[in-house]
């Protein structure tokens, strides 16, 4: 049995080491540069900009959906799904969509205009799995990063 539940500060180095997990599923480890000191202070601190829902069996936590609000423009209030991860041994087991009905339900009672995340193009199960939700899946828009390094060099 597995329940969903609200994220807390104490859950923040079982959540870091599923975030590591999925870099590791993604092929790019060495990607991770938060700190669990860094995840207290950004969702626990003075100003907390992010929060989260858990899976929780008999092994601990299992699943994460870590969100945050953002703004549109054009539609207004939007809930943004960063990470949607499941441990490998109990993917394939409805964790996932418990996490997502969680977070599509914070968006429904928040008053989100829309609910977004991203995907991999070559996650197949997890595209398969937005489109049974009713995703709309957008070719038409690219993803635009810079890194720290590129913002402290980014002359204005």
């Amino acid at each position: 049995m597995v329940d969903i539940r609200r994220g807390t500060i104490d859950d923040l180095p079982q959540v870091h080491a599923l975030i590591r997990e999925l870099a590791e599923f993604e092929k790019a480890p060495q990607e991770v540069t938060t700190t669990v000191l860094e995840m207290e202070r950004d969702g626990f601190g003075e100003n907390p900009i992010y929060k989260f829902f858990v899976a929780e069996g008999e092994n601990g936590i299992v699943g994460i959906a870590l969100y945050y609000t953002a703004y549109s423009t054009w539609k207004g209030r939007t809930l943004y799904l960063e990470d949607l991860v499941v441990t490998e041994f109990m993917r394939r087991t409805g964790i996932g969509r418990k996490l997502f009905n969680a977070v599509a339900q914070e968006a429904k009672d928040t008053g989100a205009k829309r609910f977004r995340w991203q995907v991999l193009d070559w996650n197949e199960p997890a595209i398969t799995f937005y489109k049974q939700v009713g995703a709309e899946i957008s070719s038409e828009w690219y993803t635009c990063t810079m890194t720290e390094e590129q913002i402290q060099q980014y002359a204005n």
